[in-house]
């Protein structure tokens, strides 16, 4: 009986944070925008292989036979050409895809390695919860940047490389967010009395104790998507992201690099309001679901 009653409680809970999310999109007119932008590039990202009119790595020559270098967005081109004649319409399609991979997967791993280990430090406490928070203190001595700049020189460049790095960092962060609410949590009457009962700690750290802090995990997915997408266009951006494969930031170190990116004004223009428009999507979702997590930011 005790068991019915509290999964019917638990659906209730998730029901209504679904109900409070939804009602907050409808009422912020930010984050309606922002869920119309994310469903866009979440299209184009599934899609891109036919949308691009052309591959990342075409060369296209006028009438003449010579190469279109450096021309400026046209009907043909709508975002231009570079100083070898591809296209940066396509390859900004083609980067949605690797923006959204990079962001949707190392996002997921930060979360659900995070949140296990959030959870299981802040349910034990004791000397269990002082180890993993040094092992995170740990953690948070390594600059991501210079890391993964030491990754790509051991290993070859390529997107899974930074998922990973993204992944080995940015756990941390979500570690002490879940473990500070399940200090909180694991201390309520239901958890003692689940312990009482003899159910055993899995039991009553997954089945219990997590969906209370579901919420709270799908805030720092958000925002680790966001950070994650930020971090896969530095690191192209620097020259250590994955050469076969079209991305955001690789557009812009490309036009750096060669140093057109003053006078070929659409090279950068194109991907870098891309990233802008992306990350501002995310952020204005992500707000909207950051007042179902804490409640005294919602109007009155």
């Amino acid at each position: 009986m005790m068991e019915k009653v509290s999964r019917v409680k638990r659906n209730v809970n998730t029901q209504s944070v679904f109900h409070q999310f939804l009602k907050n999109i409808r009422r912020d007119k930010l984050a309606m925008v922002g869920v119309i932008l994310l469903v866009f590039f979440v299209f184009v990202a599934i899609f891109a292989n036919s949308l691009a009119p052309h591959g990342a790595r075409d060369r296209h020559y006028n009438e003449a036979r010579k190469i279109r270098r450096l021309e400026p967005p046209s009907l043909a081109h709508p975002f231009g050409t570079t100083d070898v004649g591809r296209d940066i319409f396509s390859q900004v399609i083609l980067g949605t895809k690797t923006a959204l991979t990079v962001g949707v997967l190392a996002a997921i791993l930060v979360t659900a390695v995070g949140s296990v280990v959030g959870i299981v430090a802040g349910y034990y406490g004791g000397v269990v919860d002082v180890i993993i928070m040094r092992v995170v203190d740990f953690f948070y001595a390594i600059p991501f940047i210079p890391f993964v700049i030491v990754l790509a020189a051991v290993t070859k460049p390529s997107m899974w490389n930074i998922i990973l790095a993204v992944s080995m960092l940015s756990w941390r962060t979500v570690a002490r967010l879940v473990r500070s609410q399940v200090l909180s949590i694991s201390k309520r009457p239901y958890i003692k009395a689940g312990r009482v009962a003899g159910a055993s700690d899995l039991r009553l750290m997954f089945k219990y104790i997590l969906p209370n802090v579901v919420p709270l995990i799908l805030l720092e997915m958000a925002f680790m998507v966001n950070w994650a997408i930020t971090a896969e266009a530095s690191i192209a951006f620097l020259g250590f992201g994955d050469p076969n494969v079209p991305s955001w930031g690789q557009i812009l170190h490309i036009a750096s690099s060669t140093g057109n990116a003053r006078v070929a004004w659409w090279w950068v223009l194109a991907p870098g309001m891309a990233i802008v428009l992306l990350l501002m999507s995310i952020f204005f979702v992500a707000r909207a679901l950051e007042e179902v997590v804490d409640p005294r930011l919602r109007r009155r």
